[in-house]
């Protein structure tokens, strides 16, 4: 009789849990977590103070469209006059889809809680979800789900909703949750939300994140000060490494991780620091003891790193590098052409990377800017074709089954911190006597590592050195930056 009374309770456990999730997905609206506390409850009292703070925030413009914010999340009476310098710049802007990614501050959980429909309700009314982008990152990897009872007391995503029904018309809101995660997840929902963004225009990414927590007015400057480097750098793994040991503070640093790497992924490269304070300098407390919160107003905009090379000039490189192939392959001397791109014909470092069936099969370049761009590749396609002593020569029958990507160089520039490397972006160089390696900004995507892992494996794969040879003063760091295209990418 006892065992039954038990299995009789679990199965009531198990039957009202599901019921909570079904209905809570089912659920229309969600009803207000702070209204009164964060920010005014009156629809009035609301617009009039969001007006006043819109009003006196007086941001420097940018030249480009903003793709991203980064704003407080604190309440309204400390952190809202910041916030606005960021909301001012999107007012009136064509948005149609928020994405508003913030911490899970009272319900602890692994993984990504993204909303997937209804409406989110404040006293300036309802905002309703994109459900058709929220399906696009469900259900994609284990680690990203909805987990309700992540958003059951949040204010983070909430704050931030009244100065975006203020400033945008038209649009719907993607509410995402941060729990514990890992770098790697991080990088999973910025390639997801990639994805689903596409060559959309009308998508504003905002990070919901308060700084500096302590007691310390003082440390509070010196701790965000170093966060706000990190975060004008764009440096997504610098900063999750400093958040994770401590060294910076972010409450909704996951989310600014996740940001940086999809800004970085769609082509974004410049972060604006707009404005910055804390709790002691807005409340005029500066008294060591008393709890101090720093709050940072940043964009992202759409300024992209142009390339060198159009269109046209990558197809022609690529052309002159598989007929070099093919007429060494066949004659064993160099073709002779003649070519009069006045960019083609400046002097420039390039690599020539040869793949097959997704492998390596080659890959040489040349670093030292002494020959034509043109020439520079027609050497590099042969050698990495046939130089390669780690492969056995390409074969005439192999070479339709080759494709050829190219990386063309911009010049090295000797730096004197590690810290200084973005990977993803940047090649790196090291030199110690007469040894030295290089690795083309790709390995860190292709392989994932850490910039640690990603300088011990230059030094003792490619340089043979020892592993932690970055580490000494007498090595020598270059970086440089590389435009990478490949027939893949360019194929009509």
């Amino acid at each position: 009789m006892g065992k039954k009374i038990i299995i009789f309770v679990l199965l009531m456990v198990v039957v009202l849990f599901w019921s909570f999730n079904f209905n809570y997905a089912q659920q229309d609206t969600k009803q207000p977590n702070v209204a009164g506390t964060f920010y005014p409850a009156s629809k009035e009292e609301l617009s009039f103070t969001i007006d006043n703070f819109l009003e006196n925030a007086k941001p420097v413009a940018l030249e480009k469209e903003i793709f991203a914010l980064i704003v407080p999340h604190a309440g309204y009476d400390y952190s809202a006059g910041i916030a606005a310098y960021g909301y001012k710049l999107i007012k009136g802007k064509p948005y149609k889809t928020v994405i508003i990614i913030g911490p899970a501050h009272y319900y602890g959980f692994k993984g990504i809680s993204v909303y997937p429909k209804g409406k989110f309700l404040i006293p300036l009314g309802e905002i309703e979800i994109d459900s058709d982008f929220a399906e696009k990152l469900l259900n994609k990897d284990k680690d990203i789900f909805f987990e309700p009872l992540a958003f059951d007391k949040e204010h983070s995503i909430e704050v931030q909703l009244p100065f975006l029904k203020k400033t945008l018309s038209d649009f719907k809101i993607v509410p995402i949750l941060m729990g514990e995660v890992s770098l790697s997840l991080c990088q999973k929902l910025a390639y997801l939300l990639k994805e689903a963004i596409g060559q959309r225009k009308d998508v504003l990414l905002v990070v919901s994140t308060d700084m500096y927590h302590g007691y310390d007015y003082e440390t509070c400057a010196l701790v965000d000060n170093l966060t706000l480097s990190y975060l004008k750098n764009m440096d997504a793994e610098g900063l999750y490494e400093g958040l994770a040991t401590h060294k910076l503070q972010l409450c909704g640093g996951w989310a600014a991780v996740a940001a940086l790497i999809l800004s970085k992924e769609m082509g974004h490269n410049k972060l604006e620091v707009l404005k910055y304070s804390n709790s002691a300098e807005i409340t005029g407390k500066k008294i060591k003891g008393i709890w101090t919160v720093g709050y940072s107003s940043c964009a992202i905009d759409t300024d992209k790193e142009e390339g060198m090379l159009n269109k046209q000039q990558k197809k022609r490189l690529l052309e002159i590098a598989r007929r070099a192939i093919e007429t060494y392959l066949e004659t064993q001397k160099k073709i002779e052409i003649t070519e009069n791109d006045p960019l083609l014909f400046q002097n420039m470092g390039a690599f020539v990377t040869l793949h097959k069936n997704g492998q390596l099969r080659g890959c040489i370049g040349n670093l030292v800017a002494d020959k034509p761009l043109y020439r520079t590749v027609i050497d590099m396609a042969i050698e990495s074709a046939v130089g390669d002593l780690r492969f056995l020569p390409l074969t005439k029958d192999e070479l339709k089954e080759v494709e050829i990507e190219i990386s063309v160089l911009s010049p090295l520039k000797k730096i004197d911190d590690p810290q200084q490397i973005i990977l993803g972006k940047h090649g790196v160089l090291v030199s110690k006597g007469f040894r030295s390696g290089v690795f083309l900004p790709q390995v860190a995507k292709e392989t994932g590592w850490s910039k640690e892992e990603f300088l011990s494996y230059l030094c003792s794969h490619k340089a043979g050195l020892a592993p932690l040879a970055w580490k000494d003063k007498d090595t020598e760091l270059y970086i440089f930056t590389a435009e990478v295209f490949s027939e893949k990418d360019l194929r009509d």
